[in-house]
């Protein structure tokens, strides 16, 4: 048995405490991460919650993760003890269904996710199957990387899902964590992008993201002035909103693409749709070589989100400052004795 040490919360809505589990002996095909640094996204604060009822407490978040190979089973294939690597949201996948031998991983109904139904990255050590864990390339900055497992990965999989094309002009709704993201990718795709934001003292922030413009989305004067323009929006958003402007801003054969979960119902006039052919689409995260390309492509680009840091006994302050949406744009924590 392996003691992990961990913040838990142990109840909806609860603060974090620690909390100790024990592991069991690692599977065949499982591999042990000691966690250096792990981000904290919304959809920590979700599970946190219980906001989509499927928490189970105690309740360990934490899935943009980043640490190094501690342990492996005999059967394990493609890391070794001593990589330094990367998990996301997803931690199993059956390997053998239709969707897993197509390369889409993630679309697995028998998927396992990396803090549902068992405990998650904010904790010393975290267990996965070997398929998702993830080597990162060798001038990988650790310190900013976890964000990109689930935050970039999400959007990254959405520009590629949907076929966005260099020459197409795009837009973002929503510039936090994922969106910024977005801003960053898509103009090192060589996109011409557009942000919508109701924060007007983040315009020029997204302009030095790679906007080429700023469309104040309470503006309605302003969201006119982009109808029928955009071949692709990605909403980053998780609340409701008037959708039928934004796919008026669709250009014909437009794509309105969320990765935000919003819990209420979506209402499209299919007139909307129908005329000008557009359509409406979501996903989840990638598969392992989706992600392992995305990585290369950061890299490449040197794309990384701007994070604040916060060591991980101070979770609990961390999740206050997102709360508060004072976020700029990122948040990871640190384990102090995992310093990658």
């Amino acid at each position: 048995m392996m003691k992990v040490n961990a913040y838990a919360a142990l109840k909806p809505g609860g603060r974090l405490e620690k909390f100790i589990y024990e592991l069991p002996a690692t599977g065949k095909e499982q591999v042990d991460i000691k966690v250096a640094y792990c981000g904290l996204c919304h959809s920590d604060l979700s599970m946190i919650n219980n906001d989509w009822g499927w928490s189970q407490y105690p309740m360990v978040p934490g899935h943009e993760i980043v640490g190094e190979v501690i342990s492996t089973g005999s059967e394990v294939k493609g890391v070794k003890v001593g990589d330094k690597v990367g998990l996301s949201w997803f931690s199993a996948s059956c390997m053998h269904c239709r969707h897993c031998m197509s390369g889409n991983h993630q679309l697995c109904t028998d998927i396992e996710q990396t803090q549902v139904g068992r405990h998650g990255g904010f904790a010393d050590i975290v267990r996965s199957h070997w398929s998702w864990v993830i080597p990162l390339p060798e001038s990988t900055d650790l310190a900013k990387a976890g964000p990109l497992l689930c935050g970039g990965m999400t959007v990254f999989n959405a520009i590629v899902a949907d076929g966005v094309k260099p020459t197409d002009r795009v837009g973002v709704i929503g510039i936090g964590g994922l969106g910024h993201l977005a801003i960053r990718f898509l103009k090192h795709w060589g996109c011409e992008v557009v942000g919508f934001s109701s924060n007007k003292s983040k315009h020029d922030e997204i302009i030095s993201m790679g906007a080429t413009r700023v469309v104040d989305s309470t503006d309605t004067d302003a969201l006119k002035e982009v109808q029928g323009q955009l071949d692709f929006i990605l909403s980053t958003v998780n609340v409701p909103l008037d959708w039928n402007t934004y796919l008026d801003c669709l250009a014909p054969k437009g794509k309105l693409h969320t990765v935000g979960i919003v819990t209420e119902p979506i209402p499209v006039p299919t007139l909307s749709l129908i005329n000008g052919q557009k359509s409406v689409g979501g996903s989840p995260g990638g598969s392992p070589a989706l992600i392992r390309t995305m990585l290369d492509f950061c890299v490449r680009h040197q794309i990384y989100p701007t994070v604040e840091e916060f060591p991980m006994g101070q979770v609990n302050d961390a999740i206050r400052h997102l709360e508060e949406g004072k976020a700029r744009y990122r948040i990871v924590l640190k384990n102090e004795d995992n310093r990658g």
